[in-house]
């Protein structure tokens, strides 16, 4: 794949900031809008609710579906409950945290909170994950819900069918981890999930849907996802042999470039292209995946070894990322 069509692929995915929902599909088009001035008035909205809204209720109840269901409502005049914004980086949960991005050409905070973290893997920006989440405006509309958490949401914005659309779901779904999950025996595949990852993002409209406005979604809004992460899959978006999560050099969960953003670091060659998209990481002209293939067969990521046959130093540099290694 050459870097034009890399790059074409990320402005189209930029342009296209459609619902996760597939039910309704009514856009309505308005001309787009600064970025910078759009998200510091989302950003104000944002932080007004946080300042305006406490945390009723978190349900708990392991193995129900209904298990981390999270109620926020406004604090009534002359109220003392405290609000949402008061769980900035508390040192517990429920706490509310901040990731910053840079994307179209300024920086995000993004807010979410962290009901719980969760106990098994986290996935990165292109997995696959199966979430349930209700999404609401700021006014306390629902907008979209979703209650099978054997849905699979995609979360490469390149997978076509199923692929996830709303950047703040890339940003903040690697923050938590997915849980624990129980067969009822009956093979009928009904399974019960415990300690799985929950929690709550206030996306401003530039991660989210932006200038496409759908259904009950005016353009130009922010909204918010209570969210449940049960499960992830895998993927080779490359099909270089090496899992994309695995390209994650600086281990962060992020392995794409975003439009209008700093440049990739798990970005091998300095060609421009992330790793995970690259079949060719480390830019000598052999593909990742003859690298690392031996009599037709590859070899487990975890015994690729560096250039003089190494396999146990686990700082070595493996073959397929040392371009003067053949």
């Amino acid at each position: 794949m050459n870097k034009f069509r890399y790059y074409f692929i990320l402005i189209i995915t930029t342009l296209s900031l459609f619902s996760c929902s597939k039910d309704d599909n009514t856009i309505e088009e308005v001309p787009l809008r600064d970025f910078g001035e759009q998200y510091a008035k989302d950003n104000d909205s944002i932080e007004k609710y946080l300042n305006n809204y406490y945390i009723e209720e978190i349900t708990d109840a392991p193995g129900q579906p209904e298990d981390q269901d999270i109620k926020m409502t406004k604090i009534p005049e002359g109220g003392t409950q405290a609000p949402i914004m008061s769980l900035l980086n508390s040192p517990t949960f429920p706490k509310l945290l901040i990731r910053s991005i840079k994307l179209h050409e300024i920086t995000y905070n993004i807010y979410y909170l962290v009901l719980r973290e969760g106990v098994g893997e986290k996935p990165c920006d292109v997995d696959g994950i199966f979430a349930t989440y209700k999404g609401t405006l700021l006014n306390e509309t629902i907008f979209d819900q979703s209650f099978d958490p054997q849905r699979l949401w995609v979360l490469d914005p390149n997978a076509g069918t199923g692929s996830v659309f709303v950047e703040g779901w890339r940003q903040i779904f690697p923050q938590f981890r997915t849980g624990t999950y129980t067969e009822s025996g009956l093979g009928d595949g009904t399974l019960t999930y415990y300690d799985f990852g929950a929690g709550v993002m206030f996306l401003p409209s530039g991660v989210a849907y932006y200038g496409s406005g759908q259904g009950s979604i005016p353009a130009y809004t922010p909204i918010v996802f209570s969210f449940k992460l049960y499960e992830l899959r895998r993927y080779d978006q490359d099909n270089d042999g090496i899992p994309s999560y695995l390209e994650d050099i600086d281990g962060d969960g992020y392995v794409r470039t975003l439009p209008g953003g700093d440049s990739s670091t798990d970005d091998s060659d300095g060609d421009g292209i992330p790793d995970y998209f690259d079949a060719d990481d480390d830019g000598d002209g052999f593909l990742t995946r003859r690298e690392i293939t031996v009599n037709g067969k590859l070899i487990p990521f975890e015994s690729i070894p560096d250039c003089s046959g190494n396999t146990t130093n686990p700082d070595r540099k493996k073959k397929y990322l040392d371009k003067n290694c053949y």
